[in-house]
């Protein structure tokens, strides 16, 4: 099993004066540890999960170039970014960008969003969920024009470009990995027409998700182990190391349950020190 990080929660020691610093430490941490993936989530303001708006979020983009520039091998994500804080072709050249400053490490991470208190506070455009999905698909093939360099004109019901063009294409070839965030039909369907990851919570349905996914791979032509399947939520570990153990065979059940890579969200006021713990603790008795 492979494992990442993502960055969800910002209330760190030294505050935002130390930010810049602290994302640069965890991502040297990361990336001399092991970990797969550093994750950044996609937000403006921050979760009910985390304090809710009133706490600090950095956003996605400009922390994942700070972490680029600190990092050699760590794969790079949005997890994952909103489908309606973008139009596609600037989320595309965002993730090109992004792909050829870090040396072919980009993933583009990306969902239907789920905030709308966040949206409307900040004056986003938020759509119904219908719509938004259909924002997703058309949005999922304009970067693929774009990566593949087709400038065909593309009239969508959504999304229109008179010359799909991007230079420099990314270095990943043939594009940067899309993983898809959710765990839905729709979404699950997206993966397997669109996708190379999917990511989901490990709940108790999980494997009925991978399930489905299988059976709609099937139905679209694509192999189900080609696709990577991710999994995302809270690593609690303590800064002494309780709590290793316990995530350890945690990450041993999902990889049993066939998930490839897990995502562990960090917290608390020393970040650095939990990514240090789980690098040393956690992360060699599960890939090995």
């Amino acid at each position: 099993m492979k494992v990442g990080l993502e960055l969800g929660e910002f209330v760190w020691d030294g505050g935002p004066a130390a930010m810049g610093r602290t994302v640069a430490e965890i991502a040297t941490v990361a990336d001399d540890a092991g970990y797969d993936l550093i994750g950044v989530g996609d937000h403006v303001w921050q979760g009910p999960h985390a304090g809710g708006p009133g706490m600090p979020q950095l956003e996605c983009f400009t922390t994942l170039g700070v972490i680029a520039a600190h990092t050699r091998r760590c794969r790079l994500a949005p997890v994952v970014a909103g489908v309606h804080f973008r139009a596609p072709a600037l989320l595309a050249k965002t993730v090109t960008t992004l792909d050829v400053l870090s040396g072919g490490r980009a993933v583009l991470g990306i969902g239907t969003g789920w905030d709308a208190d966040e949206a409307a506070g900040m004056g986003i455009d938020f759509p119904p969920t219908a719509q938004r999905f259909a924002m997703l698909e058309e949005a999922l093939q304009i970067c693929l024009r774009l990566w593949h360099g087709d400038e065909r004109p593309f009239d969508g019901e959504h999304y229109r470009l008179a010359r799909p063009l991007a230079e420099p294409k990314s270095l990943s070839r043939p594009h940067p990995p899309i993983m898809l965030g959710g765990g839905g039909r729709k979404t699950l369907r997206l993966v397997a027409r669109y996708g190379d990851a999917c990511n989901v919570y490990p709940g108790p349905d999980l494997a009925e998700k991978l399930d489905l996914l299988r059976e709609l791979c099937d139905q679209e032509g694509r192999d189900y182990d080609a696709i990577e399947k991710t999994c995302i939520f809270p690593f609690t570990v303590a800064e002494d190391g309780a709590g290793a153990s316990e995530l350890t065979d945690e990450l041993h059940r999902l990889s049993a349950a066939g998930i490839d890579t897990a995502i562990g969200i960090v917290s608390g006021s020393d970040p650095v020190r939990q990514v240090s713990v789980i690098g040393d603790k956690v992360i060699p008795a599960v890939t090995g």
